[in-house]
């Protein structure tokens, strides 16, 4: 079958070759039928080496498709099924996942280390325990999510990850308040599902961040009251808060500039969201007096800080409600074999969200 494949970490372009093979079926697991998937900063940030993921690996980890075939003991899910691939699955028996914080369970990342494919030149690695830029993929039976009928691929897609992760920022980790003033750093397609989130809760002002022009554009489509570039952010803050400081921002890029420059324009016991996945060594620097005398909270959020299955459940509910817009996050598509398009229309900022159609 074919994948697409990252040989060696920093390497900047993906190989789709056709001799990959999907492998670990058993008992407890699913084979997918990859149908779409979206393309996340995140797998760039792996390609990279940001995020740490052995190599060599297929990358992708928003995907959605039908199973094939179901393993022993498997019984919510038959061939057939159209499912969404959870790459954080709770396993519904450790501490976190007793608290309620199953976003934090760290079962899924468990089968980070076991690779998912092999070819004829050795093992390759899933990224996230998944690996959806593939047509075909293996995974634990828990990181399979059944969707109704009604839900296109592409939409379960981003569902999977990046319109979870920014909705549930704003629903869940920040519970903005209605009338609040937020400002929103980084606006790709994780960045505009906050947007969204916040517009959900009744925000007064959502201020958009982001270099890219169209970004901007598209950002007041979906529900910013203004957007600017990184520059404009100062005039901004005094424009819409008296020079005071946001009461939420939204950090969703992942650097420790950005986040310092999220907190330098929170208000003084207002709350800063960290969304964005960053590197092990890029620290973030505060002084002691600043956390004592400021009283900002600051939240970072993971994967939409919520049960997963639930949020699931609630984004698809309100897209059906037409209270979010999940289609217009599409705004390029590709096959596989174009790929490092993808990847170009990603890095470049062009797009929010590439649709990689299998």
């Amino acid at each position: 079958m074919r994948a697409a494949v990252l040989h060696e970490i920093g390497q900047d372009k993906l190989e789709v070759l056709d001799d990959v093979e999907a492998v670990g079926f058993g008992p407890g697991r699913v084979r997918i039928r990859v149908r779409a998937t979206g393309l996340c900063h995140s797998d760039l940030s792996a390609m990279a080496g940001v995020l740490p993921q052995p190599a060599p690996f297929v990358p992708g980890h928003e995907g959605a498709g039908e199973i094939l075939e179901v393993g022993e003991g498997v019984r919510h899910l038959k061939p057939g099924d159209r499912v969404v691939v959870c790459w954080l699955p709770a396993c519904g028996a450790c501490p976190a996942c007793k608290r309620g914080q199953t976003q934090l369970c760290l079962a899924g990342f468990m089968n980070a280390g076991t690779p998912n494919f092999k070819r004829p030149g050795g093992d390759l690695f899933g990224f996230a325990g998944t690996g959806t830029f593939t047509e075909e993929v293996v995974v634990d039976a828990g990181c399979a999510v059944p969707i109704p009928d009604d839900v296109p691929f592409d939409i379960a897609a981003l569902i999977g990850c990046g319109v979870t992760t920014g909705l549930g920022s704003a629903l869940n980790t920040a519970d903005v308040a209605a009338g609040s003033s937020v400002a929103v750093i980084g606006c790709g397609g994780v960045g505009i599902s906050a947007i969204q989130g916040a517009r959900l809760k009744g925000a007064a002002e959502i201020v958009a961040v982001d270099p890219v022009a169209s970004r901007r554009e598209s950002a007041l489509k979906f529900g910013a009251t203004r957007a600017v570039s990184p520059d404009e952010l100062a005039d901004a803050k005094q424009q819409v808060t008296a020079g005071e400081g946001f009461d939420y921002v939204f950090e969703v890029v992942g650097r420790s500039a950005t986040a310092r420059t999220a907190y330098e324009n929170t208000r003084r016991g207002g709350t800063l969201v960290i969304v964005g996945a960053g590197a092990l060594d890029d620290f973030l620097q505060l002084s002691m007096f600043e956390l004592f005398f400021d009283e900002k909270r600051i939240l970072p959020s993971m994967y939409g800080g919520g049960d997963v299955l639930s949020s699931y459940e609630r984004t698809i509910a309100l897209w059906r409600a037409g209270r979010i817009d999940l289609s217009g996050l599409i705004t390029h598509r590709v096959p596989l074999a174009d790929i490092n398009e993808a990847l170009d229309q990603m890095r470049t900022g062009t797009a929010l969200r590439t649709c990689i159609e299998i």
